[in-house]
C-alpha cells in the first residue's frame, strides 16, 4: 500500500501496480480500491499502464476530514495524479464519474477521461426521486442508521425492498454500512441540491478527450444521463457496450479502456 496526503492533509491509501502512462481509477458508491469496478479491471489495465487504485476519503485505509465539500475529493483526485507523475488517464464509474467530471473541469492533470454511467436526473420525475433519497439518507446518517442509509440508495437505485432487507445479513453488509457516511459525498458530487441535472455548465469547460460507455441492458434511467454528459462535453464520444448492465464485466470494460487510452 501507499499513501498521497491531499491537500488538506487527508492520507489517502493507494494501490499501484503495471508500468506505463499512468492512469487512476475513481469509484462509485460503497466501493473501496480492492472491492468494485476497479478492483475488477486493475490487473488488465496494468499489462499497458501504471494504473493508481485508491480509496477515496472516508473509506476502506483512507483518512476523513472535516468539513466535507466536493472540492475536497477533488484535490484527493488530484493529489493522486500529482504523485503518479502530474498527468493521467482517468476512469470512473457511476457516481464516481460524476466526481471524475467535475475534476477534469477543474483541469488538475488528467489527460483522458472514461465514464461509466454517471448517474445524473435528465427529467424532473428523476430528480424529484434524487432529493427524495437525498432527504432519508441525511435523515439516516443524521440518526447513525448507517444501515438505514445503505437501504435508502439500494432502494433509490431499484433493488426492491424486500432484497434489500435481505441482504442486511450478508457477509458484505458490515462493508457497506463502514462507508455509509460516504453515500453523502456522491451526492454531493451528483449535485444534491440540483437534483443530480447534468452539470452542462460544468461539463463544457471539460477540454480533453472523454468518452462516455453504458451498458446496452442497463436502464434508460442510466443510458440517458451518459447520453447526455457525451453531449454536454466538448467532443465527447458515446459508446453502448452491448448487454452489458451497471455491473459492468471487466473482461468487456477493460479492451474498450485500452483502446482509449492508447
Amino acid at each position: 500500500m501507499s499513501t498521497v496526503v491531499s491537500t488538506d492533509g487527508t492520507v489517502l491509501a493507494c494501490t499501484v501496480i503495471g508500468s506505463g502512462p499512468a492512469v487512476v481509477l475513481v469509484d462509485g458508491a460503497l466501493c473501496r480500491r480492492d472491492m468494485g469496478p476497479s478492483a475488477a479491471i486493475a490487473g488488465q489495465l496494468a499489462e499497458h499502464h501504471t494504473v493508481w487504485s485508491y480509496d477515496r476519503r472516508g473509506r476502506g485505509d483512507s483518512g476523513d476530514t472535516l468539513p466535507f465539500a466536493v472540492e475536497r475529493e477533488i484535490e484527493d483526485l488530484a493529489a493522486v495524479i500529482a504523485a503518479a507523475g502530474g498527468s493521467a488517464g482517468v476512469f470512473a464509474h457511476s457516481s464516481g464519474g460524476a466526481l471524475a467530471l467535475r475534476a477534469a473541469a477543474a483541469d488538475i492533470g488528467i489527460t483522458r477521461l472514461a465514464v461509466y454511467e454517471p448517474p445524473f436526473s435528465t427529467d424532473e420525475a428523476q430528480s424529484e426521486r434524487f432529493r427524495q433519497y437525498v432527504a432519508e439518507l441525511t435523515a439516516a446518517l443524521a440518526e447513525g442508521r448507517r444501515g438505514d442509509a445503505v437501504a435508502a440508495l439500494m432502494v433509490y437505485a431499484g433493488a426492491p425492498a424486500e432484497m434489500v432487507d435481505g441482504m442486511r445479513g450478508a457477509p458484505v453488509w458490515p462493508a457497506f454500512e463502514a462507508v455509509a457516511p460516504t453515500l453523502a459525498y456522491d451526492a454531493a458530487a451528483l449535485g444534491d441540491r440540483t437534483g443530480a441535472v447534468v452539470p452542462v455548465d460544468v461539463l463544457g469547460k471539460i477540454s480533453v478527450p472523454t468518452l462516455a460507455l453504458d451498458g446496452g441492458a442497463s436502464p434508460e434511467t442510466l443510458r440517458a444521463p451518459t447520453r447526455a454528459v457525451a453531449a454536454a462535453v466538448p467532443g465527447a464520444e458515446h459508446r453502448t457496450l452491448e448487454g452489458q448492465t451497471h455491473e459492468v464485466a471487466a473482461e468487456v470494460l477493460a479492451p474498450e479502456l485500452l483502446a482509449f487510452y492508447a
